[in-house]
């Protein structure tokens, strides 16, 4: 292998150009794979709308762990890339790029900018990902805007209509007004907005009774749907209201005058109790629209605008006439109190606007009457960690609307469908066509099969990007629709179902839902085994990265500074699901580690300079040899089940660990004062199998020293075929490590390990050197079989093992801690009695119970100071459980 230190900068971009240009990790299009061995993962699109932040950084790392411990561990491994280009992340994306509105193009032109600045921004993010030494296997990638994605989402869409399960209607939908078009309530989420409390005064229309007051007040954030107002609601257990119910209120301002209706739904906690319900408002208002079959008066129009119903305010943006209509009412005596509050908001995702309701016509997928069997699938599946699936599960139950799945944006993929001008007959296209776009196609029919009319009006709506990027397991698996056989079939069916959805949980119910929806609609099953669902990465304090606010950490710098591999074993640093903070201290712990593999490697091929030295017969291994190769057998087990968990963090910690302290501090630091051929096995057998626990975190440097000292050699010597490596040139095409199977006695290797480290700490602590003769040592334990490996290492002249005989030390008690928390508040004044009967040492100690001063202190009140002491010759040293004594005989 190369001298000097390792040079990162040089050999991460050498390995991550040469993996893809040789598609190391190319699944085979060709050759039948058992779907009993292949492990696929469906990986998430990222939405091309920007450039890679820290969490794209993270989520790609985690999915990698998987994809390189997988492909190790079994079969043929698919780990596919997509974009996400289609919709409104893209479109607003081009506007802000080109600093233009699509509303002033022709639909194709701006679908053609989008096209041209998506592919700007996929070319760098493709580079990016690259750079991050992501497994990803480029032949197999896909744009959910390309024509292929585009025949899967219609086909999708023909089947949801087929089954009965996708229709239109004119209702009220969740609107955009800055993105102007609908939205589903997956995409709305609550923000925290400073607002007004509007006391406004509304007066009874026309009553001539006495017992009803001529007024009422209304507590109202929104005076600008004053216009809008089309009833008055009282709670019928509102007994300071209940004479208004029946009456009619006219509306301040605008003269029209309303109902005053009675309805349960009434919060009497909020504001006056009396409330107006406008179309729309809300959710409540809607609902109210609905059952009590109240009028439509629409005062906002798609921009934000006020509608020729808001009479003089016509025209103005719906906060302007907001606060022109408070100022008006203020004229007139109608505000009566105007007070700041904080409340909160339902905003669009995607540009943080307020929604609207209004009444359009729109596409719909039914979900809300299969909410119950949409959690019971949900179940099915593994969720890492488990209490993600109670994300899920509170989506689900709160879902209050079908899916909305039109837009009324330029970019996206058609919807295939054309209406009779006439009759407005539905007249979707045959599946053999797709993908069609209806405003440049023609219908499948020449005349209407509902009425005969021959002309036909073309959906220019388009479809909502998650009801594309729902279908990415079907995507990626093939999912057709074949004529001859009149029936759905997928080119690559040992693909499905998924082994792995990876994702964030921000988008469970987004993407997630979306995908079990629509996957189990088509295939009548689950689309994965299993879930991995990671958390987000926050700053140092804990707090989201924000931009705003100035702590986003940019993963250019990052990666500009430390290596790649440095950072996946940062992101290897948290358990799956946790959102958790950037440390860079990690990073440098993770750097160190790279050094410490780098250095121990050069070390090991000076010591074991052949690759593969014979296996020595089963006497020629010594009892150490024997316990460090056991103790990594139960390591690989470990390792193993850890990976197969998703528990990153916990094998990151524990491989290191013993790698550092176990093969490095102590194997190591004995192997290199011997030379012989069981030595050099037992360094050449564990480090080849390090290089491969390693290898899913520290993608880089396992490789480069694979190549250097492995690639292209004879089998592995705990092996008996050379085939088992599989692909040898690379270490992550190599089989994962099995257990050996040696037998040895490792609790008095443990034992024997302790006592060297513990005889090298005495001498560095004593300024001796590390050869320097020790004239006696005596062991109170069970090293047999290693003694030969203390005396030789340590330099001792006579060593003594008593493995049956207690150890001539005493444990004695130097103090006693109170926890003060606990012993203060319940023994009061007695707590000076207590520490002074303690000072005298009146006391005792029974078991996990302290009497003192007249009471007993239990266990989690106070903690015993013990000390363990030698009054023979020498000096003590205790290692781990272990008592050396070292004597100068001189």
């Amino acid at each position: 292998m190369p001298s000097g230190e390792y040079d990162p900068d040089t050999v991460e971009p050498r390995w991550q150009r040469r993996w893809v240009d040789e598609e190391t990790y190319a699944y085979p299009d060709d050759d039948p794979v058992d779907p009993n061995t292949v492990f696929s993962i469906d990986t998430p699109p990222p939405t091309v709308s920007g450039s890679l932040h820290m969490g794209h950084l993270y989520g790609f790392t985690l999915q990698d762990f998987v994809a390189r411990f997988e492909r190790m561990n079994g079969g043929e491994t698919f780990f596919p890339f997509g974009y996400d280009d289609n919709g409104i992340a893209s479109e607003r994306l081009t506007e802000d790029e080109l600093d233009i509105r699509h509303q002033d193009f022709e639909r194709r032109e701006f679908q053609a900018k989008c096209r041209e600045v998506c592919a700007q921004y996929e070319e760098q993010f493709t580079e990016n990902v690259q750079s991050l030494g992501v497994s990803v296997d480029w032949d197999h990638t896909y744009q959910t805007i390309e024509p292929r994605v585009q025949r899967v989402s219609q086909l999708s869409f023909v089947d949801l209509y087929d089954q009965g399960r996708e229709y239109r209607e004119k209702a009220p939908a969740i609107w955009c007004p800055e993105c102007e078009t609908a939205i589903s309530q997956v995409e709305t989420e609550d923000d925290e907005q400073a607002s007004h409390f509007n006391d406004i005064a509304f007066s009874v229309a026309g009553s001539d009774d006495d017992d009803i007051a001529d007024e009422f007040v209304i507590s109202t954030t929104r005076p600008e749907l004053l216009p809008a107002c089309v009833a008055v609601f009282v709670h019928p257990d509102d007994d300071e209201n209940q004479g208004l119910v029946g009456e009619s209120a006219e509306v301040p301002l605008f003269g029209h005058e309303v109902p005053i209706i009675a309805d349960e739904r009434v919060d009497m906690e909020t504001g006056s109790g009396v409330v107006m319900c406008c179309t729309f408002g809300d959710q409540n208002d809607i609902e109210w629209y609905q059952v009590h079959d109240l009028d439509l008066r629409v005062a906002i129009d798609e921009s934000g605008h006020m509608t020729d119903v808001a009479e003089e305010y016509e025209g103005m943006h719906s906060s302007e006439a907001g606060e022109a209509i408070v100022d008006n009412l203020d004229e007139a005596g109608a505000l009566l109190d105007r007070r700041d509050i904080s409340h909160t908001v339902n905003v669009h995702e995607r540009c943080g606007t307020s929604v609207e309701f209004l009444v359009t016509k729109q596409w719909y997928i039914e979900m809300l009457d299969k909410t119950d069997e949409y959690l019971e699938i949900g179940r099915e599946m593994e969720w890492s960690p488990e209490k993600m699936f109670s994300r899920y599960e509170h989506w689900v139950e709160g879902l209050q609307w079908d899916w909305l799945i039109s837009r009324q944006r330029s970019s996206g993929i058609p919807f295939p469908v054309w209406y009779c001008k006439d009759c407005g007959e539905v007249v979707v296209a045959e599946k053999a066509d797709l993908p069609v776009d209806p405003l440049s196609d023609d219908p499948p029919v020449d005349a209407c099969p509902a009425c005969g009319h021959d002309e036909f009006e073309p959906e220019d709506d388009v479809l909502d990007t998650w009801a594309t990027s729902s279908l990415t397991p079907l995507i990626n698996a093939g999912w057709d629709w074949d004529e001859d056989a009149g029936e759905f079939t997928m080119e690559h069916p040992e693909l499905y179902r998924f082994d792995l959805r990876p994702q964030g949980h921000d988008i469970i119910s987004f993407w997630l839902f979306h995908t079990l929806v629509k996957c189990y609609e088509h295939t009548g099953e689950v689309p994965f085994e299993e879930t991995m669902i990671n958390g987000h990465v926050l700053d140092e304090n804990r707090e989201k990265m924000s931009k705003s606010v100035g702590n986003v950490v940019e993963p250019e710098a990052v990666l500009a500074e430390f290596p790649v591999d440095a950072t996946r074993y940062w992101a290897a640093g948290t358990a799956v699901g946790d959102d958790f903070p950037f440390k860079e201290k990690d990073l440098r712990a993770g750097e160190k580690l790279i050094r410490k593999l780098w250095n121990a490697s050069k070390l090991v091929e000076s010591l074991a300079p052949e690759s593969y030295p014979d296996e020595p017969d089963d006497g020629e291994l010594r009892e150490l040899d024997r316990w460090l190769l056991a103790e990594l057998d139960d390591e690989v087990e470990r390792l193993t089940e850890l990976f197969e968990d998703r528990a990153f963090s916990k094998a990151r910690d524990e491989l290191r660990s013993f790698f550092w302290n176990t093969f490095c501090d102590d194997y190591l630091e004995i192997a290199k004062q011997r030379d012989d051929d069981a030595a050099a096995y037992t360094l050449r057998t564990a480090h080849r199998r390090f290089l491969k626990l390693f290898a899913p975190l520290l993608a880089h440097v396992t490789e480069e020293l694979w190549h250097d000292m492995y690639a292209d050699a004879a089998s592995d010597p705990a092996t008996d075929a050379a085939a088992a490596d599989g692909a040898r040139d690379s270490v992550h095409l190599a089989d994962w490590p099995e257990p050996i199977g040696i037998d040895a006695n490792q609790d008095a290797g443990a034992a024997a390990t302790a006592v060297v480290g513990t005889l090298r700490k005495y001498k560095s602590e004593n300024q001796l050197p590390l050869n320097a003769e020790l004239d006696a040592v005596e062991v109170y334990a069970d090293v047999h079989g290693f003694e030969d490996d203390i005396t030789g290492v340590m330099h001792v002249a006579d060593l003594t093992v008593h493995p049956d005989d207690d150890a001539p030390v005493q444990t004695v008690v130097t103090g006693i801690d109170l926890d003060y928390a606990t012993v203060g508040p319940k023994y009061g004044d007695q707590v000076g009695d207590i520490e002074a009967a303690l000072a005298q040492g009146e006391y005792e100690i029974d078991g996990d119970e302290l009497h003192v001063a007249g009471v007993t202190l239990v266990d989690e009140e106070f903690a015993v100071e013990e000390e363990r002491q030698y009054q023979g010759d020498g000096e003590l040293l205790e290692a781990d459980d272990v008592v050396v004594i070292v004597r100068d005989e001189g």
